[in-house]
């Protein structure tokens, strides 16, 4: 199916509104489970670490950062979620509440990322897609996917995309969360222009790990701030790039959803750490944006039962199929 999906023709008028209902509720179960989750896992190691051995620390330190990182992942998916109008109900919760609240900590931009996300929607899988960088080159070999994940779980990725935002909100480069770079003319500008431009863009971040910071000096564990840093520069690149890896990559040129978006089955750990929020039925939300996440599994339902989408493959199974190039 290679025409663009009308939603009409899948679903009925009544459907769609009730498909498309937003909740206050949901929207701030998403942003406090996640939160809490965060602080559980740092109250965890602070409240064992006196009492493990060496090793029983590096274990502990190992489980944190996986836990972490799959939360800044769920972050980054409810700032994805606010980006399209659907997490909220009330304007107020969906784009202040949530840029501060999820996107700020993540050195991210709710605004920033609601105008490039809306062209990868409307550019999917074509060469104007913004997004496309970032499924390049697949299907490839389980050797060069070792080699990218080896990448982002030592840090390579995440020192690189640091320095990324740092260009960008120097404004040096342009914005993005693709793998492009487009410089930006720095004729006239001078080095205090830098200063003031990265502490415009960036406070936010700023402020809200500041915030984060405190919370633990408070508390009596400011060391635990550095297993913030570290999932994000070590797990959360990794978690980050199976996620994308799933919705797209090695998918067909196509104008419908049906078929150049992917959606994934999900268990327990996959829900953990790379698909937070019901972010595997991607195929569903392409194929209408506004439905929030909490209705995602039954929309997948009803397509299911008309015989428009088959039995997703699991994360595994999609990781197995794009690393199944020759070396």
């Amino acid at each position: 199916m290679n025409t663009r999906t009308a939603i009409s023709d899948l679903f009925s008028r009544e459907e769609i509104t009730e498909l498309t209902s937003k909740s206050d509720i949901h929207g701030s179960w998403a942003v406090l489970s996640t939160w809490a989750v965060i602080g559980g896992t740092f109250a965890a190691v602070a409240s064992t670490w006196e009492y493990l051995p060496a090793w029983g620390k590096l274990l502990m330190c190992i489980a944190a950062l996986i836990v972490l990182a799959g939360r800044q992942l769920a972050l980054a998916i409810i700032m994805h979620d606010a980006s399209h109008q659907s997490l909220f109900k009330t304007k107020w919760l969906n784009d202040v509440a949530t840029d501060w609240l999820c996107a700020r900590p993540i050195w991210n931009d709710l605004k920033k990322y609601r105008v490039h996300h809306i062209r990868h929607h409307s550019k999917t899988s074509t060469v104007d897609d913004p997004d496309l960088s970032l499924v390049a080159g697949f299907p490839t070999s389980k050797k060069s996917l070792m080699r990218k994940f080896l990448r982002d779980i030592s840090g390579i990725t995440g020192f690189k995309f640091a320095v990324g935002r740092v260009l960008m909100d120097t404004e040096k480069m342009e914005w993005t969360v693709s793998n492009d770079r487009r410089w930006i003319s720095q004729e006239g500008r001078h080095l205090a222009d830098y200063a003031k431009t990265f502490l415009k863009n960036s406070g936010g971040a700023i402020a809200t790990n500041a915030a984060l910071f405190s919370v633990l000096w408070a508390a009596g564990h400011s060391k635990l701030y550095a297993l913030w840093v570290l999932a994000y520069l070590t797990p959360f690149p990794l978690f980050l790039r199976v996620r994308s890896m799933a919705e797209h990559a090695g998918m067909p040129t196509s104008n419908s959803a049906l078929t150049n978006t992917r959606t994934t089955k999900a268990g327990y750990i996959a829900r953990a750490l790379v698909a937070p929020i019901h972010v595997n039925y991607h195929k569903e939300h392409h194929l209408m944006a506004t439905v929030p996440y909490f209705k995602l599994p039954r929309m997948h339902q009803m397509l299911k039962d008309r015989g428009y989408v088959s039995e997703p493959p699991t994360y595994w199974q999609v990781l197995n199929e794009l690393s199944n190039k020759a070396d």
